[in-house]
Order: C-alpha cells, then sequence, then structure tokens
C-alpha cells in the first residue's frame, strides 16, 4: 500500500550564496585581486627593472604573488581573508567607546588638552508615525507582531500548501524584509500578584485556594526557572506593504497585526536592551507629546 501523503521536500544548493565563477574556479574578486597585484609588479618592473638584478625581482615577485594568492583564495572567521583585513584595519582606526558615558582622564585619550568624549550610538530609524511606520535609511518600514504555526502536526498536503503560501508570500515582496525571532525572559510576578489580588473576589473559597496556589506556583517557577517567551517581528518596505502581508501571513494560519507607534517604539527599546525586562504599558513615539493623569 502506497502512502501518498508524504512530507514534502525542497532541495537547496549548498553553495546557494557563493559568488559566481568567472575563470579558473575564482570569483571576479579573488581575479582582481591576483590580477591587480600582477598588473602592478609588472608595471614596477618595466619602470625599475635596471635597479635591481633579475633574481632579486623573481624572489620579491614569487613572495608578492604568493601573498596575493592567499588574501585573494584564503578565509578567516567566515569571511574572505581580504574583506578581514579590511573590517580589521577600520576596527583599528575606530573609536574604542561607542557608548554615552562621561569621560574620565584616566582611560580616555587627551587631545589638545581636551578628553575624547564617547561618541553616542545612533540608530538608523529616523522617524515614528502614529500608525507604525517608520523611516530607516530612506525607506519607509512597517513592524508586524506575528505568532508561529507548527507544521509538524500538518499531513503532508498541509505542509506542502503551507510553504507553497509562504513562498508566494517572500515572492510577493518588492523591498527588503526581515523576519527577527527573539527570545527574551518572560517575568512572572506581575501574573502571579495579579492572580493574588483577584484571589479574594472568587465566588468560592475552593477557587480561591486553586488561585491562591496558582499564584504560589508562578512565584516559585519565576525565581526557580528562566522563563522565556518568544517574540516574532516581520519588517516590510513600504508603507502600505503592512497590510498585504498581514493577510499574506493569516492565509498561512499565522496570527498577524501591523504595530502602531507606540508598540513600534517598545519594540525597539526592547531590541536595544534586550535583557531588561519590557517596560510596562505604551511608549510614546518620538514628537509625541508625554501627559501625566493625576488621580485625586
Amino acid at each position: 500500500m502506497t502512502n501518498e501523503d508524504t512530507t514534502p521536500h525542497a532541495v537547496v544548493p549548498s553553495n546557494v550564496n557563493e559568488p559566481d565563477r568567472i575563470a579558473f574556479g575564482l570569483t571576479f574578486r579573488q581575479l582582481a585581486i591576483i590580477g591587480g597585484t600582477g598588473l602592478a609588479g609588472f608595471g614596477c618592473y618595466r619602470t625599475y627593472g635596471p635597479v635591481l638584478p633579475a633574481p632579486v625581482w623573481l624572489v620579491a615577485g614569487i613572495v608578492v604573488f604568493a601573498v596575493a594568492v592567499v588574501v585573494a583564495i584564503g578565509r578567516r572567521d567566515g569571511l574572505p581573508l581580504d574583506a578581514w583585513l579590511r573590517h580589521g584595519f577600520a576596527l583599528s582606526r575606530s573609536p574604542r567607546t561607542l557608548a554615552p558615558g562621561t569621560a574620565r582622564a584616566s582611560s580616555v585619550a587627551v587631545v589638545a588638552g581636551k578628553p575624547r568624549i564617547p561618541a553616542p550610538l545612533r540608530s538608523p530609524v529616523t522617524s515614528i508615525s502614529g500608525a507604525g511606520v517608520l523611516t530607516s535609511e530612506g525607506r519607509a518600514k512597517v513592524l508586524i507582531a506575528c505568532g508561529t504555526t507548527n507544521i509538524h502536526l500538518r499531513t503532508g498536503s498541509e505542509q506542502s500548501a503551507l510553504l507553497d503560501g509562504f513562498g508566494r508570500f517572500l515572492n510577493s515582496l518588492t523591498g527588503p524584509a526581515q523576519l527577527l525571532v527573539a527570545a527574551q525572559r518572560h517575568d512572572l510576578s506581575t501574573y502571579a500578584q495579579t492572580t493574588a489580588d483577584f484571589a479574594p473576589r472568587l465566588p468560592h473559597p475552593a477557587l480561591q485556594s486553586a488561585a491562591e496556589g496558582y499564584a504560589a506556583f508562578l512565584v516559585d517557577l519565576d525565581a526557580e526557572r528562566d522563563p522565556l517567551r518568544r517574540q516574532v517581528l516581520a519588517v516590510v518596505t513600504g508603507e502600505h506593504a503592512g497590510d498585504a502581508a498581514v493577510r499574506a501571513l493569516s492565509g498561512l494560519g499565522v496570527e498577524a497585526a501591523a504595530l502602531d507607534g507606540p508598540a513600534v517604539a517598545a519594540a525597539l527599546a526592547a531590541a536595544v536592551d534586550p535583557f531588561s525586562p519590557p517596560v510596562p504599558g505604551p511608549r510614546a513615539v518620538p514628537g509625541a507629546p508625554i501627559t501625566v493623569r493625576s488621580n485625586p
């Protein structure tokens, strides 16, 4: 008996992100490094050839060509060696401290009698509207809070339909997009306190005892364990791309909703400081006046 309900499989080449090979199994970048070094060496030989004997030029050419080949083909920490060297050179010339703070004469360099103040980090986000549209690098972007779906509990045909739908969603994007999955510590003390405060108002003593026991369980769980909460955000480019993305994700059985301005500000604040618990309540968007209402 043949089981037609099989799990779909997609074959993805392992070198899908590899650059194209131009000639001799080398990429354009590698050919440019080796060829540029060879042309520069040949130009030096044509210009200053009579200055040194031929054996010296031969040895120097072999050494320089070997270094060029190592730089072009070698890799370090998952990066091409030339990119790794370029990043290292840029890091050596950049400030060591990129955080706001007060300069101390014992730990910072003094230039012309004045301490060098650490440079603050600058966010690429320049504005957030009340509707939740943020502007980053000159482009309007929308943040969408997404739920999850367990594809392993679906049948093979359902899995294939979900994968096809997700592929159509990716193909419908007209600009850069990002899917962010973050796990943060979940503070259960607020839920425990709320449950304990509501327990005396329950109509039956058994319900009150159960609520108090559940509150104690939450307190113990928060103290002895490390509960986590998962946050899934989709960032799409385009002011009107959020509605289309929400409809496409909802069609896949995923709960999705575009974030408004205060929710976007809270998400950015949590991304900047992921180890601190989120501040309860909405956050004001930049430029919005903050009012405080005091109860008599």
